[in-house]
């Protein structure tokens, strides 16, 4: 059986932390930033834990069990 490749868009998305949860960026990030705060921004820029349900669907591209 050939090994999975790990999934090129969520390698450069995503990473796991040392006890297995998956970090990303926050949504709401990248345009309209004028009239957010700059204490909004600058906590969007802090990575975001991806939610329980969706982590197993990103561990699984990037090949992790």
């Amino acid at each position: 059986m050939p090994k999975m490749k790990t999934h090129s868009g969520a390698k450069k998305r995503f990473k796991t932390t040392a006890t297995g949860k998956v970090r990303g960026r926050h949504a709401f990030t990248s345009h309209i930033l004028e009239k957010k705060s700059p204490k909004r921004k600058r906590t969007l820029g802090a990575p975001a834990q991806i939610s329980d349900h969706d982590a197993p669907r990103v561990k699984k591209l990037l090949g992790d069990r």
